[in-house]
C-alpha cells in the first residue's frame, strides 16, 4: 500500500477518515500559525493563492458550489489540505474533486491509472483525470458554480498537470463555468526558460501547447497566455488569486514554501532542476534512473562505460554541473517505478550534481550528453522516435541523433527569446 495523508487510509476505492469532527476555519487559521515554522532571515515569507483566497478574497467563492482540481500539493504552509480548509469553510460547498496524474495522494507511478470509488466517506466524489478521462464531462460537472485549480508544477512542458489544466478550462468554458487558478510559485524561478518551443503537428497530452520545454512561468500566467491565444477551444472566464510576496527570480528553496515531491520521480528541488533536461532519455534506451533512489540524477545502461563518459562529459565544461561514475540497479518500485528499463540489469553511466543552478542549462546539457552517447556508442545507443518526437516538440532531436553529421545541432536561443518578449504583459509578478 502506498503511503497516503496521515488523515486517510485508502483501500478498495474508500478513503476511511479518523473519527474527529471537522475544525472550524478559525481553528485552522490558528492552527497554521502556530505550526508555520520561524522564516531564516535569508528565505521570503510568501502566501500561496489557497491562503491568499482564504484570508483575503474568500467573498468570490461564499455561496458556491465548487469543483476542486489538485493533489496531495495543494496545501497551505500548515501542511493542511485545500479540501480539508475548503470543507471546514461555511457556505461553501465542495461537490467534486478531480486529481490529475499520479493521483489525488500523489500514490501512482508515471502512466498508471488511478481509480477511486463512487463516494469517499466524508469528501465529495473523487474523479480522476488521467485515464480514459482526461476532461470533466457535463455530468461531472452538474450543478457546479465555479472550478477551482491548486497544483504545485515544476515548470517543465511534459509535466501533465498543466495538459490537465488546458482540458479542465476546455470543459468549463463550454459549460460557461468560472475557473480560478490559486497560483503557486514556479519552483525553478520565473526567469529561467530553456529549450524549443513545441511545434504545431506535435501535441500530445505530454505537450500540448508552443511553450518551451522550461517556460520560466507560473500555472496563472501561463492559464492567462493559453486563453488570450487562444491555445485552447471554447475559454472560460479565468480569475488568477496571485501568490503573495513572491518574485521571479526566487527559486522555491529562498521562500518559506516547504518542498511537496509534485510527482513521486522528483523528490527535490535539484531533482526538479536536472528534469527538464534529463526527462529526454525516456525518448531513448538509457534509463533515466527510474527504479532508483536517484531518478534523472543517474543517467544509465549495461553497455556504458561510466568512467568514458564521464570523462568525455567533464571535458565538455558544461556550466554548472558535474558528472561522475556511477553503477546502479532499476528495480520495480511500487508507486514510483513500473518495469523501469533495464529492470534487475546492471547498469553503468554518471551521476548528475548541479553545481551553480543559476548558469546550469537542463536542455542544453540533455542535448551534449546525448551526442556524447550517439558518438560514444553508434552501434547501442537507440532513439524510441514517437515519444522523443512528443518530450522535444519537433523531430529537430531525434533527426540530428540518427545522423549527427548531416544535421545540425538543435539551437533554441532565438526561439526563448522571442516567447520571453511575446508574453511579457500575462506576467503577474515582478
Amino acid at each position: 500500500m502506498s503511503r497516503l495523508n496521515p488523515l486517510f487510509i485508502l483501500f478498495t476505492g474508500l478513503v476511511l477518515v479518523t473519527g474527529q469532527p471537522h475544525p472550524s476555519i478559525h481553528q485552522l487559521q490558528s492552527e497554521e500559525q502556530a505550526r508555520k515554522p520561524v522564516v531564516p532571515s535569508d528565505r521570503v515569507a510568501i502566501r500561496v493563492g489557497l491562503e491568499v483566497l482564504l484570508s483575503d478574497s474568500l467573498h468570490l467563492i461564499t455561496g458556491k458550489s465548487v469543483a476542486l482540481v489538485t493533489n496531495h500539493t495543494g496545501k497551505d504552509h500548515a501542511g493542511t489540505p485545500n479540501f480539508q480548509r475548503l470543507l471546514a469553510t461555511p457556505n461553501i460547498q465542495l461537490k467534486v474533486i478531480f486529481s490529475p496524474e499520479h493521483g489525488l495522494f500523489g500514490e501512482a507511478a508515471a502512466g498508471q491509472t488511478v481509480r477511486y470509488g463512487k463516494q469517499m466517506i466524508a469528501l465529495p466524489p473523487v474523479i480522476s483525470l488521467y485515464g480514459k478521462t482526461r476532461k470533466p464531462t457535463p455530468d461531472m460537472l452538474e450543478g457546479v458554480d465555479l472550478i477551482l485549480y491548486d497544483i504545485q508544477d515544476i515548470g517543465a512542458r511534459f509535466y501533465t498537470y498543466i495538459s490537465t489544466l488546458g482540458q479542465v478550462m476546455e470543459a468549463a468554458g463550454a459549460l460557461h463555468i468560472p475557473v480560478m487558478v490559486l497560483d503557486r510559485p514556479n519552483p525553478l524561478t520565473g526567469i529561467r526558460v530553456d529549450g524549443p518551443p513545441l511545434l504545431d503537428g506535435y501535441q500530445s497530452f505530454v505537450g500540448a501547447y508552443p511553450i518551451p520545454i522550461q517556460y520560466g512561468l507560473t500555472v496563472g500566467e501561463l492559464a492567462r497566455i493559453m486563453i488570450a491565444k487562444r491555445w485552447i477551444n471554447t475559454p472560460p472566464t479565468l480569475t488568477v488569486i496571485p501568490v503573495d510576496h513572491w518574485t521571479r527570480n526566487l527559486w522555491l528553496d529562498e521562500t518559506d514554501l516547504p518542498w511537496i515531491p509534485p510527482s513521486p520521480n522528483i523528490p527535490d528541488l535539484e531533482t526538479a532542476t536536472i528534469y527538464p533536461g534529463m526527462c529526454l532519455f525516456e525518448g531513448t534506451n538509457v534509463s533515466e534512473g527510474r527504479g532508483t533512489d536517484h531518478p534523472f540524477q543517474w543517467i544509465g545502461a549495461p553497455w556504458i562505460d561510466g568512467r568514458v563518459w564521464a570523462r568525455a562529459l567533464m571535458d565538455k565544461h558544461v556550466p554548472g554541473i558535474v558528472f561522475r561514475p556511477v553503477t546502479f540497479t532499476p528495480v520495480d518500485l511500487e508507486g514510483r517505478a513500473m518495469n523501469p528499463k533495464y529492470e534487475g540489469q546492471p547498469c553503468a553511466g554518471v551521476a548528475l550534481t548541479v553545481t551553480d543552478r543559476n548558469v546550469f542549462q537542463p536542455v542544453e546539457t540533455a542535448v551534449i550528453m546525448l551526442s556524447i552517447l550517439r558518438r560514444l556508442y553508434p552501434e547501442d545507443f537507440q532513439v524510441k522516435t514517437a515519444w522523443l518526437n512528443k518530450l522535444w516538440g519537433s523531430d529537430e532531436l531525434s533527426n540530428y541523433l540518427s545522423n549527427p553529421t548531416e544535421n545540425p545541432q538543435p539551437v533554441w536561443d532565438e526561439e526563448t527569446g522571442s516567447f520571453r518578449r511575446e508574453n511579457q504583459f500575462f506576467l503577474l509578478y515582478p
